[in-house]
């Protein structure tokens, strides 16, 4: 069985190894961040970030995007993939914003979650790194490390959330995410964990089993 403080460990050890891991989004706004994780879906950060500068310089506001022309919106994403519906959750997002929340990005869970497009991971960006209310974001890194590591038996992402939301405090959720994500990318990838130059390789119970 593992010692309570093995999630102290695999926190300090990956806090270590990453001390720049943050939101690797980027954004000056609320809105712009909310529009840039919508855009993140099935397509990579480095992508998003190409194209939301111009983005950004074409639609300053959330109410320039909510009376984009749809068409126009979509060709100005497209580089990103899904660009139908990321366009349509864009807009119809935007126009809940200023119909519902006076302008601004709503800063709670449930108002997040009624927007278009969004889903408890990008509810948990925003608040997390636009707010700075601590929310623990679950994506295909956090997901798969979470599991290797042991912190988590479930494959949903929701189930996930509240195993690691129990194992660390509350004020370390945000940064949980971000160093999940950098361990996942760096060295925990998907095709083939690199556990041989894992730092962790001696507290995770998947290291030898995945270095068969």
């Amino acid at each position: 069985m593992k010692s309570k403080k093995y999630p102290e460990l695999i926190l300090k050890r990956l806090a270590e190894s990453y001390p720049s891991a943050k939101c690797s989004l980027h954004h000056r706004h609320p809105h712009e961040l909310l529009i840039a994780t919508i855009l993140s879906a099935q397509c990579t950060d480095k992508r998003v970030n190409q194209v939301t500068p111009g983005l950004f310089k074409k639609y300053p506001t959330a109410k320039a995007f909510a009376d984009a022309d749809i068409e126009e919106l979509k060709n100005d994403i497209r580089s990103t993939g899904f660009y139908n519906h990321k366009a349509r959750a864009i807009q119809v997002s935007m126009k809940t914003i200023i119909e519902n929340f006076n302008g601004k990005v709503p800063d709670k869970m449930e108002d997040l979650l009624q927007l278009e497009g969004v889903g408890r991971k990008t509810a948990n960006v925003v608040l997390g790194d636009a707010f700075g209310i601590p929310g623990v974001v679950v994506d295909t890194h956090v997901k798969r490390v979470s599991r290797l590591l042991g912190l988590s038996k479930n494959s949903d992402p929701e189930k996930i959330e509240k195993d690691l939301m129990k194992l660390f405090p509350a004020e370390q959720w945000t940064l949980l995410g971000h160093l999940m994500i950098a361990h996942g990318r760096a060295v925990c990838v998907a095709r083939k964990s690199k556990c041989n130059e894992c730092f962790l390789n001696d507290l995770c119970p998947s290291a030898e089993q995945t270095q068969r």
